[in-house]
């Protein structure tokens, strides 16, 4: 069994290696490894210890090494049943240990926060750039759309694609290219780009609208559809208005006699 001076000398071994001791403590400390063996035993096993760990890359804790804390913080929790059976010259390099394996571990715990901390400022940093691309992109389709040649407009209104949720200025832009342009390709594909929004009651009145204007009969179709899709009441009486008109397409007529029923 250790005796009071091996139990003191025992916790001075630490602050020994780190040379925290004075003079003094250093030179009483050096005295009584000489003349105890189990003090010298310890004080291998504890510079072997901190030797590997000084070895380890602790600037920025990977994988493998928060597996072994957590294998040997494990290996602790099982042998803690145990301790009242091991030799009293054990209990302070088990104290040291858990000193130690503690020091990790809050290591380890710092460089996690750190990191979440500087991920939370990426993903800021990422919103706040995509963000400012939507505006580019969003500027970029509304002049588009005004542009004199065909092609561009077209151009402009298939940028759609890039917003998911496109807002009240866009959904506006396409509603005037559907309403008033003078090109059946660009109407079309205006009419194309609002399909997805037709649960929207802005561009259910958007539809509604164009039905009484419209004169391509494929627009014409699939403003129908679209309106009896979303069950809207609304279009009945636009719908029986372009019924009743002489120059409708005898199959754009047949198409709103299967649809009328569907609605009302």
């Amino acid at each position: 069994m250790k005796s009071e001076k091996d139990k003191f000398i025992s916790s001075q071994l630490p602050a020994y290696l780190d040379g925290l001791l004075s003079p003094k403590e250093k030179q009483e400390v050096e005295d009584h490894l000489a003349v105890s063996e189990s003090c010298r035993k310890e004080l291998e096993e504890l510079r072997t210890l901190f030797t590997a760990f000084n070895k380890e890359q602790l600037q920025v804790p990977s994988d493998r090494l928060r597996v072994q804390f957590d294998q040997a913080l494990e290996q602790e929790k099982l042998s803690q049943t145990k301790v009242v059976k091991l030799e009293n010259n054990k209990g302070s390099w088990a104290s040291n240990l858990l000193k130690i394996a503690a020091s990790v571990a809050l290591l380890i715990a710092t460089f996690q926060t750190g990191r979440i901390l500087e991920m939370e400022k990426s993903n800021q940093d990422v919103a706040a750039i995509l963000e400012e691309s939507l505006q580019i992109k969003q500027t970029a389709m509304l002049s588009l759309m005004e542009n004199q040649s065909a092609s561009k407009r077209i151009q402009g209104v298939s940028y759609i694609e890039e917003f998911p949720n496109p807002d009240e200025a866009i959904i506006s832009a396409l509603a005037n290219r559907l309403l008033f342009d003078e090109n059946d390709i660009v109407r079309l594909n205006a009419f194309e780009a609002l399909t997805n929004l037709a649960s929207s009651e802005m561009v259910k009145s958007v539809f509604i609208e164009a039905l009484g204007k419209e004169k391509n009969p494929s627009i014409q179709i699939g403003i129908i559809q679209a309106l009896v899709k979303n069950q809207e009441k609304k279009a009945v009486a636009p719908m029986q208005r372009l019924l009743e008109q002489e120059d409708t397409q005898p199959f754009v007529k047949n198409e709103i006699k299967l649809a009328l029923p569907k609605i009302i």
